[in-house]
C-alpha cells in the first residue's frame, strides 16, 4: 500500500468494526422497490441513507421526490480546479423469494467464514455504504475531498427505473459533472479484479393468456375448450429454435456483431467451464450456436422465461381447466437493439403463436438500452491503476450479461461518460437466496475508492 494513503487506510482500519456493525443495520431495511407493500421500506432505506451522508459531512443531502421511491442526491464542491464526478448506486434490493431456501431471513444478516449474508449485502447496499465510507473517511481524516462529488442513490433500480429519467431530465443543470461512476458491478470468475467495460440492455414484460372466465371442472370440460396453460407452454416453445437463437422476426435485425477485437479479448479471458457448471450445479451448457459460453452471456442478445405460473399449485390434486396462465419474460439486449422495438417484435411473434380459443396479451413492464463503456479513457485507465495497487493485480475488462439501465440514461440525458467500478464477488449470488459479499473485497474496494477519488483530481476539468 502507498505511504500516501497511510493516514486514510489506517482510519479505515481503526472503523472496520463499527462500519460493519452500521451495515448490517442498512442491510435489516427490506427495501424491495417492485412489491408496493415495502414502498415504505424504501422511504426508509432512503431516509437511513440521508442520516449517514450528513454525518460524514456531506451537503445538501436531500430526499428527492420522483413519483415513487425518492432519489437520495447529497454532495461536496469545495475542490476548486478539480473535476466533478457523479457517484451511482441503488438501495433498493430484489424481492427474496424462494424464502425456504435461505439459511436465515433475507433481512436477518449473518457474518459468516468471511462473508455477510443478507439480500443487498452485494447488490447494492455494499456500494452505497462503501461510498459513505470513503467520503466519510477523507472529510474525518484530512478535512477535504480532492474532488468535486455529487451523490446520486436509487431506489427503483430492481424494479426498471420507472422515474429515474424523468428526475434527470429535470435537474440535468444540478446534476452536471465530468464523469459518472457507476458502483453496481463486480469481479470476474475465481474474484479476479475486474473492470466491466459492457452492459446489455433489458426488455421486460408479462404474458397472459385467457380462457373461460373460471376455472372449469377438467372432467366436464376436458377435450371441449383451449387449456390457457398448455397454450402458454406452446407459446413459450414456439420463442426459440432448437439451436438455442430467438425465433422472434426481426429480433437480431438491429444487433451490432461483435468484432474480432472483441471475441478475442473474450477468449482470452480465463474461464473454465467445467468449474462454471459445478459452481451452478448443472452438467451441461446450452445457447445460441456459433458462440462461447462468455459470448452468449455477455455480448449476444437473450431471451428467457423468468416466472411461470397458472392453475392449481397446492397439495394433492385438483381436477380443473386453469381459467389463465401466466409468464414473466426478460429479454437482454446488445447493441443497438432498442427495448421499445423488441417489445414489438415479440408481441407480433405471440400474437402469431396464439390460437383461436383463448385471449392473449403482453404487458411492457419495463426496458433499458444497453451500455459499451470506453476501455482507454483516463478514468478508466485510474481505475485500473487503483485496483492494482490495492487487490495486487491488473484487473480484467469484461463484458457482463446484467443491465443498469442508468448508464445509458447518464450518457443520453447528461452527457456524461460513465465508468463502472464494483467489487461484487462473482459468487454473490445476487438476485438469489444467500446472498452475500466477501468481506475482503469489501475492505480493500473501500480502500480502492479512496485512492481512485484522488487519482481522478489529475483529470481536466471540464465543469462551468
Amino acid at each position: 500500500m502507498s505511504d500516501a494513503f497511510a493516514d486514510l487506510d489506517a482510519h479505515v482500519e481503526a472503523n472496520a468494526a463499527a462500519r460493519l456493525t452500521d451495515f448490517l443495520e442498512l442491510l435489516r431495511i427490506p427495501s424491495i422497490s417492485a412489491l408496493p407493500e415495502h414502498a415504505g421500506d424504501c422511504r426508509l432505506a432512503a431516509s437511513w441513507i440521508a442520516d449517514r451522508l450528513r454525518s460524514a459531512g456531506l451537503e445538501h443531502v436531500e430526499l428527492a421526490e420522483t413519483g415513487g421511491s425518492p432519489v437520495v442526491y447529497a454532495d461536496w464542491l469545495h475542490a476548486r480546479g478539480a473535476p466533478t464526478v457523479l457517484l451511482y448506486a441503488h438501495y433498493d434490493v430484489q424481492p427474496a423469494d424462494p424464502l425456504e431456501h435461505w439459511v436465515k431471513p433475507p433481512f436477518d444478516p449473518r457474518v459468516e467464514d468471511g462473508h455477510v449474508y443478507a439480500r443487498g449485502a452485494a447488490d447494492d447496499k455494499s456500494h452505497i455504504h462503501m461510498l459513505i465510507s470513503a467520503a466519510q473517511a477523507w472529510l474525518a481524516v484530512r478535512g477535504r475531498l480532492p474532488i468535486n462529488l455529487k451523490f446520486v442513490f436509487e431506489g427503483e433500480e430492481e424494479s426498471g427505473s420507472a422515474n429515474l429519467d424523468r428526475w434527470l431530465e429535470a435537474n440535468q443543470a444540478r446534476l452536471g459533472a465530468d464523469l459518472a461512476v457507476v458502483s453496481d458491478t463486480g469481479f470476474f470468475e475465481g474474484n479476479l479484479p475486474a473492470i466491466t467495460t459492457g452492459l446489455r440492455g433489458m426488455m421486460y414484460a408479462q404474458l397472459d393468456v385467457r380462457g373461460s372466465h373460471e376455472d372449469l371442472h377438467s372432467g366436464g370440460y376436458g377435450g371441449s375448450v383451449r387449456n390457457p396453460a398448455t397454450v402458454l407452454a406452446e407459446i413459450l416453445a414456439g420463442l426459440h429454435r432448437p439451436d438455442g437463437r430467438v425465433d422472434v422476426p426481426g429480433f437480431y435485425d438491429d444487433v451490432r456483431m461483435p468484432s474480432e477485437t472483441e471475441r478475442a479479448a473474450s477468449a482470452r479471458l480465463p474461464f473454465d467451464e467445467g468449474e462454471y457448471m459445478a459452481s451452478i450445479g448443472v452438467d451441461a451448457l446450452f445457447g445460441e450456436v456459433g458462440y462461447t459460453t462468455l459470448e452468449r452471456r455477455g455480448i449476444r442478445p437473450t431471451l428467457d422465461v423468468c416466472g411461470l405460473w397458472g392453475g392449481f399449485q397446492g397439495e394433492g390434486s385438483k381436477t380443473i381447466i386453469p381459467a389463465t396462465a401466466h409468464a414473466k419474460i426478460s429479454c437482454r439486449l446488445v447493441s443497438d437493439q432498442d427495448p421499445q422495438r423488441v417489445f414489438a417484435q415479440l408481441q407480433d411473434r405471440i400474437k402469431a403463436l396464439a390460437p383461436e380459443g383463448v385471449r392473449v396479451t403482453l404487458t411492457f413492464i419495463n426496458g433499458g438500452l444497453p451500455s459499451l463503456m470506453p476501455t482507454d479513457h483516463p478514468a478508466t485507465k485510474a481505475a485500473a491503476r487503483c485496483i492494482e495497487e490495492v487487490f495486487g493485480r491488473a484487473p480484467l475488462y469484461v463484458s457482463e450479461g446484467g443491465s443498469i439501465p442508468v448508464t445509458a440514461s447518464f450518457g443520453s440525458i447528461l452527457g456524461l461518460p460513465v465508468i463502472l467500478l464494483g467489487f461484487m464477488n462473482p459468487d454473490c449470488g445476487a438476485h438469489a437466496p444467500n446472498e452475500s459479499l466477501r468481506l475482503d473485497n469489501w475492505e480493500a474496494g473501500l480502500r480502492t475508492t479512496v485512492r481512485y477519488w484522488e487519482a481522478l483530481a489529475s483529470l481536466p476539468d471540464r465543469t462551468p
